[in-house]
């Protein structure tokens, strides 16, 4: 399988219409404002019809979608995989995770998602067949949210690999979203989380979904 290279630019800024008007804005924060809306999904990520607000679903463990996106790139022979560092206002505060990743909107697709991700966690824009699926995986965290109180984490994910030769500096990130990206060798690393050397949020069943990808 082909897994396409790198040929993104950084995030250009949205053109604003210089008409908009009073209401149009407060209409435009309010939307900003809005909790964000998933879809109910069964054992198989198929939705079922209704939704559920981000709060609910982790305070009640409702499954939901998500999409995961893994930059990769090989150095001096060997596949090495880009990992976030989350910043402290989110869930899983510091903690190193996946490239890129994040819930399906209501009535969005996985592979919208991912391409929405990519650009507003790492301002990357890329096309729908730059990304490489590489399968889909559920699993159920349980354990307690920032404020103490119960957080159930219930996804179906879909998984997909993106190769870049940018270095880790050259990322646009957002400070809300993340704290820093490093690029990490991939064996290395699956080492490293097979034994909780380090904090952080990857499953390993997910880098063995990787390993069938990367060419190695």
């Amino acid at each position: 399988m082909t897994i396409h290279h790198d040929k993104t630019v950084y995030g250009k800024l949205a053109s604003q219409r210089e008409d908009i008007d009073e209401r149009g804005i407060e209409d435009m924060l309010c939307v900003l404002n809005a909790e964000e809306v998933f879809d109910v999904v069964d054992a198989n990520g198929v939705p079922t019809g209704e939704t559920v607000g981000r709060e609910e679903a982790h305070a009640k463990g409702i499954r939901h979608r998500t999409a995961h996106v893994w930059l990769w790139r090989k150095k001096d022979g060997k596949a090495e995989i880009l990992l976030q560092k989350r910043a402290e206002s989110r869930d899983y505060p510091g903690c190193y995770d996946i490239s890129a990743a994040g819930h399906l909107h209501a009535g969005e697709s996985a592979l919208a998602c991912a391409l929405r991700e990519l650009e507003e966690e790492l301002g990357v824009i890329a096309d729908a067949d730059d990304l490489c699926f590489c399968g889909r995986r559920a699993f159920c965290f349980r354990g307690k949210g920032k404020d103490g109180r119960p957080f159930i984490d219930d996804q179906v994910s879909d998984v997909y690999l993106f190769r870049s030769e940018r270095d880790a500096a050259d990322f646009l990130l957002d400070p809300s979203e993340t704290e820093r990206v490093v690029w990490a060798e991939f064996e290395d690393c699956r080492q490293k989380v097979s034994d909780n050397a380090f904090l952080h949020c990857i499953y390993p069943e997910e880098l063995e979904i990787l390993e069938k990808f990367l060419q190695i």
